[in-house]
């Protein structure tokens, strides 16, 4: 967990933005020295570098390290984007793409030098074998898990295996004050994108999507049909912090708001062969009203969605301007187990804007110019966002777009308050939820007698629990004005409480009234429906 001094505007910052990518490979020796210099192969004069290094250097060094070093400096002259993936971090990339990996299916915190459960995963192993939120596991088969400072990623490693193989568990039930041993057979368990689905209103509904992995068009549309089938004619589509991941996704999912024939995007490789993508006739959401929320932290793919339905004039977007990443990657593996991803295109909108922001000063100019914006005052007011004219571009409906930089919203919500933005912080970041952990172990069977719906309609946060959090703070160095912001504090423990004791969706939805964007769009929403609704009484006059 972070514990950081400050919560203010800068910690929001960060989070977002490149995915990952890289090259570099590995050639044979066999001629004379005299030639590394004779030839013109730079591939050559860079492997018998190495090599030399390896065989003639005089201190031993792990060429490894310096092939790794010397692949990553030469990515960083390229752009922002194209990176290298080692091979010890392959697996870990690849299950946050592909959605899914093979373990026991529980959250949990290092606390107290004990592994304690949050909640465990529905339908999962852990779930199916009776596993507890609040149980102590003490040891996973022969290793003790207990009184030792591992690594999160040490644990997860000793908890996750091949599919179908068992972990014996040794467990402790605070609650009951008995300890026992469970066998949990290990499967797979899902990395949701669709993070959090609900009616936001009696006809609209809200889906929050964090990234776009292989599973997530499969999520999405699953969410869908559930809220259509809870009535839901208008939706809510939240792509804000959502750094991308596969174009294909992104497709997909604009495909469900596009009618058929309409341009989604196209891409443009070095040869200036043009690849262009077309809405289909499978789309279940079209012609319906949709709200598409983006930030300075939507990227990539989210970048491709919401530039796909503003150039067809679809829908309505809602926020702060995306950030502006135009590059489309592709993994290449590199024969060690390590990939680079490497830029092979660049993407345009229906209209034929790139929406990528320059690199030509180098990377850290680069993300320089996205810290910028929080000081040039463009996340206060639309106003201060900067556009080239010559970067103009006109939708078939006549509304003006413009490139180069990300994707400016129809409609801006400016950022909230330093205050504002820290509690937003303090519960994105995990310290709401640390706190709200350790007040569930103090007495979970205060909540047994809830249901959801009893829980959201009837629980308030009392004065203790805020001022226990308010020392809670304090003691761990946070400054802040806490009782000018009460009542958002209040609703953000509960919302915090509600996702340990529930899940997401009921987190998502108890903040609703706390979010601006959303407020945003209901404003919006009931100014359509009242200007339709003067629209029918003048007609029938």
């Amino acid at each position: 967990m972070n514990k950081k001094n400050n919560f203010l505007l800068p910690l929001i910052i960060s989070a977002a933005i490149a995915l990952g990518v890289f090259i570099g490979g590995k050639l044979s020796f066999n001629d004379t020295p005299e030639r590394l210099f004779s030839t013109n192969s730079k591939k050559d004069k860079l492997n018998r570098l190495i090599d030399y290094i390896d065989y003639e250097y005089v201190d031993e060094v792990n060429t490894d390290s310096i092939v790794d070093v010397t692949v990553n400096s030469i990515l960083e002259k390229l752009d922002p984007h194209s990176v290298y993936i080692s091979e010890k971090e392959m697996d870990r990339v690849s299950e946050n793409m592909k959605g899914d990996f093979v373990g026991i299916g529980i959250n949990f915190y290092a606390y107290r030098d004990t592994i304690t459960v949050i909640k465990t995963v529905k339908d999962g192993p852990s779930y199916l074998k009776g596993i507890l939120p609040g149980d102590r596991i003490l040891m996973a088969n022969k290793d003790t898990l207990f009184g030792k400072e591992y690594p999160s990623e040490a644990i997860v490693d000793k908890l996750k295996g091949k599919k179908g193989t068992s972990v014996n568990l040794l467990v402790y039930r605070k609650a009951e004050n008995k300890t026992f041993s469970v066998n949990v057979k290990r499967g797979i368990v899902p990395l949701k994108s669709v993070e959090s689905f609900y009616m936001l209103t009696k006809d609209m509904g809200y889906i929050k999507v964090n990234r776009f992995a292989e599973s997530t068009y499969k999520e999405f549309k699953k969410a869908l049909f559930k809220l259509q089938k809870e009535g839901a004619k208008k939706l809510v589509l939240d792509l804000r912090d959502n750094p991308g991941g596969y174009l294909g996704m992104a497709e997909e999912m604009a495909d469900e708001f596009l009618v058929d024939g309409k341009l989604i995007l196209f891409t443009k490789n070095k040869k200036g062969n043009i690849n262009k993508s077309y809405a289909t006739d499978e789309g279940s959401f079209e012609d319906k009203p949709i709200y598409v929320l983006i930030n300075e932290r939507s990227a990539s793919a989210s970048e491709i969605v919401a530039g796909a339905l503003q150039d067809n004039d679809i829908g309505t977007i809602v926020g702060r301007r995306s950030f502006g990443k135009g590059l489309v990657q592709r993994e290449m593996p590199l024969g060690d187990g390590s990939a680079v991803r490497l830029t092979v295109s660049r993407y345009y909108t229906p209209t034929g804007r790139s929406i990528q922001k320059t690199y030509a000063k180098g990377i850290k100019d680069y993300y320089q110019r996205f810290t910028d914006r929080f000081h040039s005052g463009e996340m206060i007011s639309v106003d201060s966002i900067k556009v080239a004219d010559s970067l103009k571009f006109v939708t078939p409906k006549g509304k003006v777009v413009y490139g180069g930089g990300g994707i400016i919203p129809d409609v801006f919500v400016p950022i909230g308050t330093n205050e504002e933005e820290a509690v937003e912080s303090m519960d994105s970041l995990g310290f709401l939820s640390f706190f709200v952990f350790e007040h569930l172990e103090e007495d979970r069977e205060r909540y047994h007698q809830y249901t959801q719906e009893e829980f959201v309609n009837d629980f308030q946060v009392d004065d203790i629990l805020f001022e226990k959090f308010v020392v809670y703070s304090v003691d761990r160095n946070l400054r802040m004005n806490f009782y000018d912001y009460e009542y958002s504090i209040k609703r953000f423990l509960k919302a915090s409480i509600a996702e340990q004791l529930f899940n997401a969706n009921i987190h998502a939805k108890i903040k609703a009234d706390e979010d601006a964007m959303l407020q945003k769009v209901l404003e919006l929403d009931s100014e359509k429906i009242q200007q339709k609704e003067a629209g029918l009484i003048k007609a029938q006059n």
